[in-house]
């Protein structure tokens, strides 16, 4: 950030935040639309929280549509900036963040994010490594797909959410999907 930031007013360049722009939020928030139209019988939405910007933005297009969906943010217990402002009622910073997700790992979260998921998520989930681990492979079972930590952040949430065998059993109904 702070080299773009630099490159930036040396050059005049336009920097788009890529978390903490309005527009950004936004398109993130499309993610939402496109779950609701596949499935319109969600009950949970479980997001990877980094900066918050795919948070806030399907927070701010599902709770529009349907406010009774659960929208459920879940962050990796060294990098969860998100819960730690929402408990101190202000934007923190982290003196340090974990690297094993590191697609969500970082430091602060955007001012426009934190008004948004603070008024709007129903809960913030933290898991740890090994809970990651265990959704890397239950992805992998089911779909022979490997994802990166980051990306089995929501899956790791859902599964502490309602817990292994619940998740298992939902997850062979026809009507639970996790996507």
């Amino acid at each position: 950030y702070g080299k773009a930031v630099e490159i930036m007013n040396d050059t005049g360049a336009i920097f788009v935040h890529p978390f903490d722009d309005l527009d950004v939020i936004a398109g993130q928030g499309t993610v939402g639309n496109e779950i609701l139209d596949d499935l319109p019988e969600t009950t949970h939405i479980f997001v990877p929280i980094g900066g918050g910007g795919l948070l806030a933005g399907i927070l701010q297009i599902v709770k529009a549509i349907n406010p009774k969906i659960k929208v459920i943010g879940v962050e990796p217990d060294d990098s969860n900036a998100m819960g730690l402002s929402l408990k101190a009622d202000e934007r923190v910073v982290l003196d340090h963040v974990g690297i094993f997700a590191d697609g969500v790992a970082v430091k602060q979260v955007g001012e426009h994010t934190f008004k948004i998921v603070k008024e709007h998520v129903d809960e913030i989930i933290n898991v740890n490594n090994d809970k990651i681990c265990v959704a890397i492979k239950s992805i992998f079972e089911d779909t022979r797909n490997i994802c990166e930590p980051a990306g089995a952040l929501a899956v790791a949430g859902a599964l502490k959410y309602f817990g292994k065998k619940k998740f298992d059993e939902a997850n062979s109904k026809s009507n639970f999907k996790v996507v």
